[in-house]
């Protein structure tokens, strides 16, 4: 045991997750007032663009988002004729889904805005520093994947 106090504020996980709240909620004021899509609905759109046919299940993977958080995004996405829902050709029991070409839209209207925003945020940082963040990031992102949740007593 350590005499060292837990600093909330100092802890890696928490630091992480405030920043992307915050992030995300800057960019999510901007696509929500916009186009009326919620943070997991825009999640969905974007791994669509680049996994077309990816069932909800995959789409919770790569997002790390909770699979009725996805559920319920689908269906709204569905709703909205943003999103389309098929079943697969071998398995009757797996939906692949796809962006219409409403969803399509959408996400090229998105992207640049996007873009842009991260270049700015980045600009505090020279191309040394962000290719050793994102070379951290993944190296924390595996180890993450890798570790079992802390054993609390």
């Amino acid at each position: 045991m350590t005499d060292k106090p837990f600093l909330l504020d100092a802890f890696l996980p928490y630091r992480l997750s405030v920043l992307s709240n915050r992030l995300s909620a800057a960019i999510a004021e901007s696509y929500s007032r916009r186009y009326g899509l919620s943070i997991p609905e825009w999640r969905v759109i974007a791994v669509l663009a680049h996994a077309p046919g990816a069932s909800a299940a995959e789409v919770a993977e790569r997002t790390a988002m909770d699979k009725v958080a996805v559920s319920r995004a689908v269906r709204r996405l569905q709703q909205t004729g943003r999103v389309s829902r098929r079943m697969a050709a071998g398995d009757r029991r797996r939906s692949m889904l796809d962006l219409t070409a409403e969803g399509r839209r959408i996400y090229d209207r998105i992207t640049p805005a996007l873009r842009r925003y991260e270049e700015q945020l980045l600009a505090v940082l020279d191309v040394a520093e962000r290719r050793t963040m994102d070379t951290l990031l993944s190296r924390l992102e595996r180890r993450a994947r890798e570790l079992a949740p802390p054993v609390i007593d």
